[in-house]
């Protein structure tokens, strides 16, 4: 029985039902219009998906929130392994980085209007800037403490620079790309819905804002339990990934 409740697929089903009690248990105490309740989220998605209205608005946000991930792999990635591997470039670019990461993301919305205006481009940019110092950060990290006896032991069999880069430093920093990845791609969920509500209000920002119009609690919510979804199926999906390319380092 003990094997059986300590399963992770009975625990992470457990911590689901618990979340939902809990919601359900809140919004009892409040009333719908403030607060609605599990069944009332449920039956607002039920209804809008059959219209088709939601999923359309959906899968236009997910578009820049994509765009805007990939760029910000782009750019972090190479630049925070040439920042890991070379003590000249960490020292020179570390302390601008580390200052730009302590200001909250939306600090840089003028400035994005400023440059990009206010709809399709300047979403793609704010989840750019939401993603990219945090995958920076935990790529630089990864490759800052690749185990030294690894490139040791390529140095005393003969590996040049290619080798040593594509067949050992990468290899090494592939579990921290793929923590960089989850961590992106949540923060590229929080950019999508943030644009969204900052900029020009359209697919879900819109519908969020139509619904706080009417007072209409189910409608918010709704949204927030999608994005709240999507990013959990976002983070299983990668941690199943790194499942398969990475066998020898996730554990059971």
């Amino acid at each position: 029985m003990r094997d059986i409740f300590s399963s992770s697929w009975l625990l992470y089903l457990l911590s689901v039902c618990a979340g939902l009690l809990l919601w359900h248990s809140i919004s009892t105490q409040l009333p719908g219009v403030i607060f609605a309740s599990p069944f009332a989220v449920a039956e607002h998605l039920v209804g809008a998906m059959a219209e088709g209205d939601l999923p359309a608005r959906f899968l236009n946000s997910v578009r820049h929130m994509l765009l805007g991930l990939v760029l910000a792999l782009l750019v972090a990635v190479p630049l925070g392994m040439l920042m890991g591997r070379n003590e000249t470039v960490f020292h020179m670019c570390n302390p601008v980085m580390t200052a730009l990461f302590a200001v909250p993301s939306v600090a840089f919305v003028p400035f994005l209007i400023l440059w990009f205006g206010i709809f399709y481009e300047a979403r793609v940019a704010l989840v750019f800037v939401m993603c990219f110092f945090d995958i920076l950060i935990t790529v630089t990290a990864g490759a800052r403490n690749i185990e030294p006896r690894v490139i040791q032991a390529a140095r005393s069999f003969g590996a040049n620079r290619r080798i040593m880069f594509f067949g050992v430093l990468m290899p090494a920093s592939y579990p921290f790309l793929m923590t960089a990845l989850r961590i992106g791609s949540i923060r590229a969920i929080n950019g999508m819905i943030t644009a969204e509500l900052f900029f020009a209000a359209v697919n879900l920002g819109e519908y969020m804002e139509d619904a706080s119009a009417v007072f209409d609690s189910a409608a918010m919510l709704s949204v927030v339990f999608l994005l709240s979804l999507f990013g959990l199926l976002v983070q299983e999906l990668v941690k199943w990934s790194e499942a398969k390319l990475l066998p020898w380092h996730v554990r059971d």
